[in-house]
């Protein structure tokens, strides 16, 4: 897979993908992840990327030439799945949209900056609105890099053990279960007996069953989604 993001702060977005579980699926030419600065692009002698808003208004606007732009020269060179725009009011990323990306072979994100970008770019040339949440951010690159990993983990080779993803929080609409480790009792604290009886149906069905329970206590919402 190969991801293009576009952004006025690329030194902002190297380090998350150097380390632990990107760095891994890039070692091993699962993920490939570009950075691109708009700035680049720009016709304006001092490379400047916004302006004031028509209309009046406070805050600046990305401009639309250096987007769109960087946008079609990456198009001229490739075929893409999705242009994503990193935004507050686009749908709420789900691991069921998660799932879908890691589907893909090539996807676009563009993050907004200052109050946003041109409406144009929205109209022409995004496929894909997301949000990582009910907030706002400075700019949309820490929720490019949250929705790069949650693409970028789940494909294939990149996790040691293939079935680990199976089992993360909102697979199926349910929270992830109790997990322990090694002691087995720390200061009277003891793992569930179950977990050490070795009867593998036993263990599925009380993890299900706590997954359950975890779920209506603290997400009922995702049960009333099935």
């Amino acid at each position: 897979m190969r991801i293009d993001i576009l952004t006025v702060l690329p030194e902002l977005l190297e380090s998350p993908f150097q380390h632990s579980i990107m760095q891994r699926a890039h070692d091993k030419g699962l993920l490939e992840v570009h950075l691109h600065n708009p700035r680049d692009y720009s016709t304006q002698k001092q490379k400047q990327v916004d302006d004031y808003q028509f209309g009046g208004g406070a805050g600046m606007v990305m401009t639309i030439q250096p987007i769109a732009d960087c946008i079609d020269k990456l198009k001229s060179e490739r075929e893409y799945d999705e242009i994503i725009y990193l935004t507050p009011d686009g749908e709420r990323l789900t691991q069921s949209i998660a799932n879908q990306l890691s589907m893909h072979q090539n996807i676009i994100m563009v993050c907004g900056h200052y109050k946003g970008i041109d409406e144009r770019i929205r109209e022409h040339y995004i496929t894909r609105e997301i949000s990582i949440g009910d907030f706002v951010l400075s700019g949309g690159e820490l929720a490019a890099a949250v929705l790069t990993d949650a693409i970028g983990r789940l494909l294939p080779g990149v996790l040691n053990d293939e079935t680990s993803a199976l089992f993360d929080s909102f697979q199926d609409n349910l929270l992830a279960p109790p997990i322990y480790t090694r002691p087995a009792d720390y200061k009277g604290w003891k793992v569930p007996e179950v977990l050490l009886s070795g009867h593998q149906k036993n263990i599925d069905d009380w993890r299900y069953e706590q997954a359950v329970k975890r779920t209506r206590e603290r997400r009922p919402d995702l049960l009333d989604e099935e």
